[in-house]
């Protein structure tokens, strides 16, 4: 009796599996989700976080002779108080690492935001990136996405 009440049941729950757009959407997790896409042909920088459009901000990425990988990353390590350990000791506060020695950082070169300007860094006003680290270390690093684009 049971078999056929266990094979009914079976048959009866089994659908289609979700789209990964209806997984995504109903996990708790896709609510802190975060994206922090990085033009840099326009020298901006928007902050996406669960599918909502927070931030727009102007940045400096490499001054000429200079790179700023592109692609898409993963944050590595946090530094709320790091040293430049290339550039003679320069602040970048509130770092946010993503691919090696390139990071998301505030800046006291302020009046230089909106136009390349950087050794290959992201460079934001020190408000701004204070808030995007104390953001990106909320939501976990599996829960945020750097996409560096032209």
């Amino acid at each position: 009796m049971l078999a056929p009440i266990l094979a009914a049941t079976i048959f009866s729950t089994t659908t289609a599996p979700a789209s990964a757009e209806e997984v995504f959407s109903s996990s708790n997790r896709a609510n802190q989700r975060i994206v922090v896409r990085v033009d840099v042909s326009e020298q901006r920088m928007t902050v996406i976080q669960g599918g909502q459009r927070l931030y727009d901000w102007d940045v400096s990425t490499a001054r000429v002779g200079k790179y700023t990988p592109r692609g898409t990353f993963q944050p590595q390590f946090f530094s709320p108080n790091h040293r430049s350990s290339k550039y003679g000791g320069a602040p970048m506060p509130w770092s946010v690492f993503y691919d090696g020695d390139y990071a998301i950082h505030g800046t006291d070169a302020i009046s230089r935001l909106g136009a390349p300007a950087s050794a290959g860094c992201v460079r934001l006003h020190p408000d701004n990136a204070k808030l995007l680290y104390a953001m990106i270390f909320e939501a976990g690093k599996a829960e945020t996405f750097i996409v560096v684009q032209d």
